[in-house]
């Protein structure tokens, strides 16, 4: 009987279930909860690949939710949040057929660079959403950039989200805001639509490519539901600079650790 039990009292599994709360809730107030939920997948004893897309599927759903909340915005620009939608698809899918031919140990190689990358893509977001801001004040429309341009683009961010994904949404904001589009609201409404298809492709992919460990899975995204929904005190008491700041310190710490571990 305790043969049984041992898996399931496995410390790195606790872990895993603390990382994916605490995942939710930065996911839910500031973003950012795959720099604690991917390498607690990996503490596991997963392969680098399945540790990527068992984060992907485990916090997917979360995002999915997105897509109703923003449902009048994306009715009102309709026409593009379809080709939004299709780059996030292309890109996707590419990107996590990349991921699946690429070597285990090339990948968790990759893993603190893309940890680092991440992280300092979301180190810009701050400054990013002040310049936004001021953006939006300004009087006069705006100048949006051709449709087929902007189209590649989201397939390039897309590739990377169904590579590997984290602080992804920064960057469709930021390549949104550079496009002509000022209204924070719209901006976010794309995104959701983008980010959520090339997940979603990727979701689909992983389950079938049968890279995804189920019992780990269910775990993290039950406890980063629960993370989510009980984050709105926490997003009320503390400050949004502050919670940004965990998230960069976690995330290059992170990069560090496994730049250490891989050196």
């Amino acid at each position: 009987m305790l043969a049984l039990l041992s898996p399931v009292l496995d410390w790195h599994l606790a872990w895993l279930v603390v990382a994916a709360f605490l995942g939710g809730v930065l996911n839910a107030v500031a973003g950012g909860g795959s720099f604690l939920v991917f390498p607690a997948m990996l503490g596991t004893g997963m392969l680098p690949v399945q540790a990527n897309a068992t984060n992907t599927v485990a916090l997917w759903p979360g995002q999915l939710t997105s897509i109703v909340a923003y449902r009048h915005d994306i009715r009102r620009n309709l026409r593009l949040a379809f080709w939004l939608g299709l780059a996030g698809l292309l890109g996707g899918t590419a990107g996590a057929v990349v991921l699946l031919n690429t070597p285990q140990r090339t990948f968790l190689h990759l893993v603190p660079w893309l940890l680092l990358t991440a992280a300092s893509i979301f180190a810009a977001s701050g400054p990013v959403s002040r310049w936004l801001e001021r953006r939006k004040g300004r009087s006069g429309p705006a100048r949006r950039t051709h449709l087929s341009l902007m189209f590649v683009a989201t397939i390039v961010v897309c590739f990377y989200i169904g590579y590997f994904g984290a602080g992804a949404g920064f960057l469709i904001i930021t390549l949104l805001s550079l496009c002509g589009f000022q209204d924070l609201t719209e901006i976010n409404a794309l995104k959701v639509v983008s980010t959520t298809m090339a997940n979603g492709i990727a979701f689909v992919i992983f389950i079938v490519d049968r890279q995804v460990q189920w019992h780990y899975c269910l775990v993290a995204m039950v406890s980063c539901a629960i993370g989510g929904y009980t984050s709105a005190s926490l997003a009320r008491r503390v400050p949004q600079p502050v919670l940004r700041a965990v998230v960069v310190v976690i995330g290059l710490s992170m990069a560090a650790w496994f730049f250490w571990k891989n050196g």
